[in-house]
């Protein structure tokens, strides 16, 4: 399945709420990705430009953009930014296409 890598701001009203009342996200976030097909692998709450960084493995594009949609209508989160990640030997397996590929392959502007 593929893997997911997605990090995010809370919002202000999140942060308000759950210095109140803490509590686990990654519970939420586990119940989140299983009801969409998928699992999550890791949650970390983070420093710097994102608040959290989540890992989850989803069947396809379309149920991890639903279900950072859902988390995103909630009004909790903000400023979502998913990257798809590759393995090493997904990637070993993309190097090895392109290496038949590139000979066929002229760049903009090459001659």
């Amino acid at each position: 399945m593929p893997l997911y890598i997605t990090q995010g701001r809370y919002t202000r009203e999140a942060i308000k709420g759950m210095v109140v009342r803490p509590e686990d996200r990654a519970e939420a976030v586990s119940r989140l990705m299983s009801k969409a097909g998928g699992r999550l692998i890791g949650y970390y709450l983070t420093f710097g430009e994102y608040d959290f960084l989540l890992i989850a493995e989803m069947p396809s594009e379309t149920q991890m953009a639903a279900a950072l949609l859902a988390a995103g209508s909630g009004g909790g989160v903000s400023d979502l930014r998913t990257t798809l990640a590759m393995t090493s030997v997904e990637a070993q397996g993309a190097f090895a296409a392109a290496s038949d590929l590139a000979p066929s392959f002229r760049s903009a502007g090459g001659a």
